[in-house]
């Protein structure tokens, strides 16, 4: 009785545990949930292995009354035989066979009193035992209803979870697009580009400068040579 005792109380706990308080408590739900459910699942075969043994035991014990019944009935019939005849032999005069047969008729119904009270003693003990099992199985039925919660509560935990982790692999990459913004590298890209253009552009413009300059040199030399020949002609035009 002690160990049922026991069975019930656990069963009565883990069937009232408030999944949802629990979790809220607890640092790691996904793990916590994993937990409870393997002692939900080995919780659940005590029990069973409690409720066939607490039945088996209560079976036997119906088995006990249904054959006390069935013996007493028959010493009954035994008995009510004996007396018959005994009333029958002693109204042919036969006294003393007579009474041999209600004797017999009297053991026949002491047998049946004696079933009749094993059949009797029995019945508490088949009540109570009845009792047991109905707790016992309504208390199994609900751990079962418990654990299916938590397997439910355990896969929406966990779904959420890879959802979550899809999140934050979106928002990490996100952020690392921020931290290496690649319209700054093309900005960078483009300075490089322009100071490019700008050199090529002073460097064109510098041999420009100095073609000029040696284009300026060229006439000057033309114009000494002018000069110089206009004065050879005076020269010559004086002698």
């Amino acid at each position: 009785m002690a160990s049922q005792q026991s069975i019930l109380g656990r069963i009565a706990q883990l069937a009232r545990a408030n999944i949802h308080n629990l979790i809220d408590a607890a640092e790691d739900p996904q793990i916590m949930l994993d937990q409870m459910i393997r002692d939900y699942t080995e919780s659940i075969r005590e029990a069973e292995a409690a409720v066939a043994q607490t039945l088996g035991g209560l079976r036997l014990m119906e088995e006990d009354m249904r054959e006390d019944e069935r013996a007493a009935a028959e010493w009954g019939s035994k008995a009510k035989a004996a007396s018959a005849k005994a009333d029958e032999m002693r109204a042919s005069g036969q006294t003393v066979e007579a009474e041999k047969f209600d004797n017999l008729a009297r053991l026949a119904i002491k047998k049946q009193i004696d079933f009749e009270n094993e059949k009797a003693s029995l019945k508490p003990t088949v009540d109570s035992q009845t009792v047991v099992v109905d707790k016992l199985r309504a208390g199994l039925d609900g751990m079962k209803g418990k654990l299916d919660e938590l397997k439910s509560k355990r896969d929406e935990l966990v779904a959420r979870a890879r959802v979550a982790d899809a999140q934050n692999q979106v928002q990490d990459a996100i952020k690392a697009v921020d931290l290496t913004d690649p319209t700054s590298e093309i900005g960078r890209f483009e300075d490089k580009i322009r100071r490019e253009e700008a050199r090529a552009r002073g460097a064109a413009e510098l041999a420009a400068s100095s073609l000029d300059a040696q284009f300026e040199d060229l006439e000057s030399a033309e114009t000494d040579v002018e000069v110089e020949a206009r004065l050879a002609s005076l020269k010559s035009t004086d002698a």
